[in-house]
C-alpha cells in the first residue's frame, strides 16, 4: 500500500466523494485508511468512569484503501504512485502526473 499516515489523499468513490483530507490512521492488514473528515459515524455511548456525560459520540471509521488517491504535492490533483530510487539510494514515491517525489510525512 502506497499510502501512509500523514499524506494527503482525496476520496474518490462512496458517499464522500470528492472530500479531500489527511489520513490519521492506515491498517495495513485490512486494507484500510481513515481519512479526517470522511465517514463520520455516530455512535450513542453509555455514561461510564472514562466519560461521564456519555452521549452521542462521532468518530471517523475506516475506508477501503482503494477508495482514496493520493494528492499531487505540485498540482493538488489525485496521481498514482510509483516507487522510483532517490539521488540517496532510498526508495521514494514518485507522483505519475507530474514525475515529483512524495515527501514523507512528519
Amino acid at each position: 500500500m502506497s499510502i501512509r499516515r500523514g499524506d494527503r489523499v482525496k476520496v474518490i468513490s462512496g458517499n464522500d466523494k470528492g472530500v479531500e483530507g489527511t489520513v490519521i490512521r492506515v491498517d495495513r492488514e485490512k486494507n484500510r485508511v481513515v481519512v479526517q473528515g470522511v465517514n463520520v459515524r455516530k455512535r450513542h455511548r453509555k455514561p461510564s468512569a472514562t466519560s461521564p456525560e456519555g452521549g452521542i459520540v462521532e468518530f471517523e471509521a475506516p475506508i477501503h484503501a482503494s477508495n482514496v488517491m493520493l494528492l499531487d504535492p505540485k498540482s493538488g490533483e489525485p496521481t498514482r504512485v510509483r516507487s522510483a530510487q532517490g539521488a540517496d539510494g532510498q526508495r521514494e514515491r514518485v507522483a505519475v502526473k507530474s514525475g515529483q517525489a512524495i515527501p514523507r510525512a512528519s
